[in-house]
């Protein structure tokens, strides 16, 4: 992302803000893996949002109308030593010439500088609870100026939810986020035809997220989150992680993966034949998930709200239940009752961006929010049929699917970021014979 574009998200920030405050934005910390080793770091998606800056140790201060610069940015120096070990750092000059800051400090001079810049304003923009040792500190700083009330210190008088604000603006994306999500999606979408391709009866689950890692990591991304690769009974679990089962031939197997890349996530999921083709009974239950998932798109539209996706894939899923005999009883009774749980229980989406499972409230006022362009939402209706479910056939224990896609409200046609995923039964089984 470009520096102009984080430029851009500060001073809109710093408009909505109330005069005479500040906003405090720490970066995430490292986490240790085990002893002295780390796990790879990721940058805090708010502090990323507004500076791209990649370091740990750092804190960006917005001030606005301070005349010696409105953003202020706190980070470790240059160390030649420590570079030698773990790379180059901007330091405070880097952090001007190469992020754009106003004014920059070493982070180990923040106890000294930073109440010198609480004690000029009223309120402070903050996120609790992220950070729970920076809330410390910051509780820290106020208290020690509210302790010299007396001598004619000025201290802040209210703290103001930041997340409440930032958070609205992460959720209607620009274009330059929407060229980003599209680069992930078109990437994620490769790693899953891959695999569509590398999958052979008796592979383990591993081996072919290994192939989505494959392509992840030569466009030089990461995994978006822990992939799922679940073959047979295992696609019925719907967070299932362990990757370690064989594929059987005859079973059917469900990948939930996407790619992070420049700081955006995709998140795809298909559900293909291990052995290149759906039996009767797979293609009845994923030609049903299809339709659902299409007639949620079709609600993705400026002017409806968050749950219309939801209703539309819910009643296609109960219709179909009923006409396949997997659920008895009129439909809007078996809607209404909440009966299509048991084979559908989570939600038809969430908000994508920068997190996988993004920021943005989904209800204003208690009421379901109404789609905005901008926003951008996966959609993902599935049927899990897990072994021993009661009523049910045996010829359809442990058969579960899911599609999912990003999808982009428009001022038009909702906008199918992932669509480079094949999701049409026949494409995929022309695709898998291919191989």
């Amino acid at each position: 992302m470009k520096p102009t574009e984080h430029a851009r998200r500060r001073r809109q920030l710093m408009q909505m803000m109330e005069p005479g405050s500040i906003a405090i934005i720490p970066a995430a910390t490292e986490k240790t893996r085990n002893n002295d080793t780390h796990y790879p770091y990721r940058q805090d998606s708010d502090f990323l949002y507004l500076t791209g800056f990649p370091e740990p140790e750092a804190v960006a201060v917005l001030i606005p109308g301070r005349k010696q610069g409105e953003y202020v940015l706190f980070c470790r120096e240059r160390d030649p030593t420590m570079e030698t070990w773990n790379g180059r750092r901007a330091g405070q000059e880097g952090a001007v010439q190469e992020f754009g800051a106003d004014d920059a400090f070493p982070i180990t001079d923040i106890d000294d500088i930073l109440p010198g810049l609480l004690e000029q304003v009223d309120r402070v923009y903050y996120t609790m609870g992220n950070h729970a040792e920076f809330d410390q500190r910051l509780i820290g700083w106020v208290t020690h100026l509210r302790a010299q009330v007396r001598r004619g210190t000025h201290t802040p008088a209210e703290f103001v939810s930041l997340e409440h604000v930032l958070h609205d603006m992460r959720l209607v994306k620009s274009s330059a986020e929407v060229a980003a999500m599209r680069k992930a999606a078109k990437v994620s979408a490769g790693a899953h035809k891959r695999a569509m391709q590398a999958v052979r009866p008796g592979m383990r689950e591993y081996e072919l997220e290994a192939e989505l890692l494959y392509e992840f990591h030569r466009a030089g991304g990461e995994p978006a989150y822990t992939s799922i690769v679940g073959g047979g009974a295992n696609a019925c679990v719907l967070h299932y992680v362990q990757n370690d089962a064989p594929l059987g031939d005859g079973d059917l197997v469900l990948i939930d993966a996407g790619v992070e890349l420049d700081g955006y996530a995709s998140d795809i999921t298909r559900t293909f034949p291990v052995g290149g083709r759906y039996s009767a009974e797979q293609r009845a239950i994923y030609d049903l998930v299809l339709k659902s998932q299409l007639a949620a798109i079709e609600q993705a539209r400026v002017g409806n709200h968050w749950n219309d996706p939801h209703d539309a894939a819910v009643k296609v899923i109960t219709q179909g239940l009923v006409k396949l005999g997997l659920l008895k009883g009129s439909v809007s009774a078996l809607v209404r009752n909440g009966k299509y749980r048991t084979f559908y229980m989570h939600r038809t989406g969430h908000w994508i961006g920068m997190d996988v499972h993004d920021v943005g409230d989904y209800k204003v006022d208690d009421q379901w929010r109404l789609l905005e362009a901008g926003m951008v939402m996966t959609v993902e209706p599935g049927i899990y049929i897990a072994p021993g479910t009661r009523g049910v056939p045996k010829r359809w224990w442990g058969i579960g699917v899911r599609i999912e896609d990003d999808v982009l409200v428009t001022r038009g046609d909702p906008e199918v970021l992932s669509a480079d995923a094949p999701k049409d039964p026949d494409e995929i089984e022309a695709l898998m014979a291919a191989a």
